[in-house]
């Protein structure tokens, strides 16, 4: 695991990408860093970002920023949340606690996955005065999602944020290079996992690769590995997902929902209609429908469509502070952070995870100042210069 020197000297997220990359087995790693087929909607978020040009105001007199914003109806110390990501703990030992603390720490909210390791009363244990989210999959099994639903609800989860747009898995095929069958390492997988023994001492010694922590009282006796699981939630992923789902789940949850996948103004629309809290704006990272459009390319229509009347939050290719401030600038409220945090996680654990948000923090606060803001409520459109490429789609 990376150490505080190595983690201090990480200038940017990608520099936690390349000591991440040292620390964890290939599979592990490309997992969390690829996307589907031939990942082009993956390079294009990032490339998206690029086309987004900041047009500077100058002699503005700013001596400090604030990066406070309020979302989903509570303060947050910074335009940030921590995406639902699956299988954390497969990065580091208990990841999903580590970067629960670190959302805790950092004053923002952590989205916890229905894929997490841990369950979703492990991480309401050490989210205690944080904001913590739960992150829903709607299964062929009613009662499955049912009891779900009830467990967040019992923990305390702030907000229910729906997965609209993984009804079936993305077709991963630079993940699947790592397997000879279904859970089962090539050779070459297996010799590259025995080099990263510091991995194999902090993840799987002494009780071996985790699982799906949410999932094992809906597995029979005897199939709770990681395999079983995935089995399970592939079997069970729900392809007949309507607006008829959200309105059930509007129904039996009292507190905020979210629907996270959303990518057209008409869609962002009926979500309102049914009385959704906020929308994410999400081609899901690239790892579901290569070939979609952009995150940050649908986020302007779905702005001007909602017109204040929910919050928008959109992830996808955040890796700087700068990307955080474009996306404000376009019409989200904040924006989550998925690979950003787990690069960090992988590279070194709870701190690595800390670090990220240190270096994010650091980006916006800089950007903020350069392009003449001091606070987010000063990020719009007219930051922008009006002739950047993504402007002119």
């Amino acid at each position: 695991m990376a150490g505080a020197r190595a983690l201090a000297r990480a200038r940017n997220i990608s520099d936690l990408r390349e000591l991440a990359q040292r620390r964890v087995p290939r599979f592990s790693f490309e997992y969390v860093d690829g996307g589907a087929e031939d990942e082009l909607t993956m390079v294009a978020n990032r490339a998206a970002f690029a086309n987004a040009h900041i047009l500077p105001r100058q002699l503005a007199g700013i001596s400090t920023v604030d990066t406070g914003v309020e979302v989903l109806g509570k303060r947050s110390q910074l335009p940030i949340a921590i995406a639902p990501t699956g299988y954390n703990g497969m990065l580091a030992r208990d990841g999903d606690l580590a970067l629960a603390r670190t959302a805790r720490a950092s004053g923002f909210p952590f989205t916890q996955s229905t894929m997490s390791s841990s369950t979703i009363e492990q991480v309401a244990g050490v989210m205690k005065g944080g904001r913590h989210w739960f992150q829903l999959y709607m299964l062929k099994d009613i009662a499955i999602t049912r009891r779900l639903v009830e467990r967040a609800l019992d923990a305390g989860c702030e907000a229910l944020v729906l997965t609209s747009d993984a009804i079936v898995l993305g077709n991963r095929e630079g993940d699947k290079h790592n397997y000879a069958g279904p859970g089962k390492l090539t050779w070459r997988a297996k010799m590259n996992v025995a080099s990263r023994l510091s991995w194999v001492l902090d993840v799987v010694v002494p009780n071996g690769p985790p699982g799906f922590g949410n999932l094992a009282e809906f597995l029979p006796k005897g199939q709770g590995s990681a395999i079983d699981g995935a089995r399970f939630i592939s079997a069970q992923m729900d392809a007949a997902l309507s607006w008829e789902s959200v309105e059930w789940l509007r129904s039996i949850w009292p507190r905020k929902l979210v629907v996270k996948g959303i990518m057209r103004a008409e869609d962002a629309v009926a979500a309102v209609e049914r009385g959704v809290d906020a929308v994410v704006v999400s081609n899901h990272g690239g790892r579901q429908l290569d070939g979609a459009a952009t995150s940050l390319h649908a986020l302007p229509a779905i702005s001007e469509a909602l017109n204040g009347r929910c919050d928008i939050l959109l992830d996808s290719g955040i890796r700087r502070g700068g990307d955080v401030f474009k996306a404000l600038a376009l019409g989200a409220n904040a924006v989550l952070c998925g690979r950003a945090m787990l690069y960090g996680l992988a590279a070194g654990g709870a701190p690595g995870a800390a670090r990220s948000v240190e270096i994010l923090r650091t980006e916006l606060e800089r950007t903020m100042v350069l392009a003449g803001c001091n606070s987010l409520s000063q990020i719009d459109r007219s930051a922008l210069c009006a002739r950047s490429p993504i402007l002119r789609c």
